[in-house]
């Protein structure tokens, strides 16, 4: 099959427990998240995937869904972070910078920081996101000896003994889930829809860059021990951050704050190596109503998609109607509400036009053999279950990705 298609499974709107309002290892007896539509993947190329997370969509796996926030509990709206206009905050760069002297010179000191502020009261070096990333990284202290050897790598995503025993500690201590297989793990964080594509850059980059867009692991390792994990995939305009675990004994670090910043060094890296549309982190899914996933709000300037038009919105400017509202339409405020609808939308009930169902193609299986046909000629698209299986997916993407995907029944 043409990998330069994109191949999967659609399925219609559905709901589940919901995972966000629930206490720790249990899920909520009452309340729901809906999904627009869902999508089992079997490959995908990267802009197409970039074009599913700038309408909402994210992936767990091969499995992709498109959360309705009209419905859910918790509204998820997807934020991205401009990585070129991030600046620090002076408690996250305390958080870099009291790693950097843990890993040098051994137990933070707050007496040997202050000594290196000069009279004004400022720091006596500018602050340099890339430069304070990797200022303790062993690839990059040649001529040091520090108390700690901490590496930091990037690999494709792949499945090692070392990556699952890290996740199951975490899952039990952090989330207090107990029942952990590899092949859970791998269905989750390690196996992949998307295609690797060359990087254009314009000459060879540093060698920590990834050559390619695709799905990766970045691997955090102090004195030769796996600390941490970020899963991540690198995508045309952005690195989108996945998952992040961590080993509990090192949870007074704030590893969780370290590697969001090393996630927006990582995409700014790729920029100034000449890939001008790496502009952003995409942080996932921020939740107003749920105090655990608004830390995402910390990190500026971020933006937040209109869950309508796709617009972005500063998220400053969102938070009036996030508090005022249970969901909130930004682009057109009249639209929010503290209502629960979970009545099918009224776009699902829209037929596509004759020249769409021209234009989007079908998997068809003949004997032994596969064809790829518009839905006009496919012999499937006349059933009413095909289609309410294929609608909703196809309008949660749009019809122009649609028309770059092949679904297969």
């Amino acid at each position: 099959m043409n990998s330069s298609f994109s191949i999967g499974i659609p399925s219609g709107r559905n709901s589940s427990a919901c995972g966000y309002c629930s206490p720790p290892g249990e899920r909520s007896q009452g309340e729901s998240s809906y999904q627009v539509a869902g999508f089992d993947a079997v490959q995908l190329t990267c802009q197409t995937y970039q074009g599913m997370i700038d309408r909402g969509w994210r992936r767990s796996g091969t499995w992709c869904y498109k959360p309705d926030l009209r419905a859910s509990c918790c509204p998820q709206y997807t934020i991205r972070l401009d990585a070129l206009q991030f600046k620090p905050s002076k408690s996250q760069r305390k958080v870099l910078n009291r790693w950097n002297r843990y890993v040098l010179e051994g137990e933070p000191d707050d007496a040997a920081a202050s000594s290196q502020k000069s009279r004004s009261g400022k720091s006596s070096t500018e602050f340099v996101l890339p430069i304070a990333v990797h200022a303790s990284e062993i690839s990059n202290l040649s001529d040091e000896s520090p108390t700690h050897r901490f590496e930091v790598t990037l690999e494709p995503s792949t499945f090692t003994e070392e990556k699952f025993t890290l996740y199951k500690k975490y899952q039990s201590t952090i989330h207090n889930d107990h029942k952990n297989s590899s092949a859970g793990f791998k269905r989750f964080l390690v196996e992949s829809p998307l295609k690797d594509e060359p990087i254009p850059y314009p000459q060879t980059p540093p060698p920590y860059l990834p050559r390619q867009y695709g799905s990766y692991h970045q691997l955090y390792r102090i004195d030769g021990k796996l600390m941490a994990m970020a899963v991540l995939d690198i995508l045309p305009t952005c690195v989108s951050s996945v998952y992040f675990m961590y080993d509990i004994d090192w949870e007074d670090h704030s590893l969780g704050k370290l590697s969001a910043m090393r996630e927006v060094s990582l995409a700014r890296e790729i920029h100034e190596a000449g890939v001008d549309n790496m502009l952003y982190l995409y942080m996932g899914f921020y939740i107003h109503s749920c105090p655990k996933m608004k830390y995402k709000g910390d990190y500026s300037p971020s933006f937040l998609a209109d869950p309508e038009t796709y617009e972005w919105f500063p998220l400053e400017s969102c938070r009036p109607s996030l508090d005022t509202f249970r969901y909130a339409c930004f682009s057109h405020p009249s639209h929010s509400s503290d209502e629960v609808i979970t009545d099918e939308p009224d776009y699902l009930q829209v037929p596509l036009s004759s020249d769409d169902e021209k234009e989007i193609r079908m998997l068809v299986a003949s004997g032994k053999r596969n064809f790829v046909v518009s839905l006009s000629e496919s012999p499937y698209w006349q059933y009413d279950e095909i289609q309410r299986e294929c609608l909703p997916c196809i309008h949660g993407l749009g019809i122009d990705l649609s028309k770059g995907v092949i679904f297969k029944i």
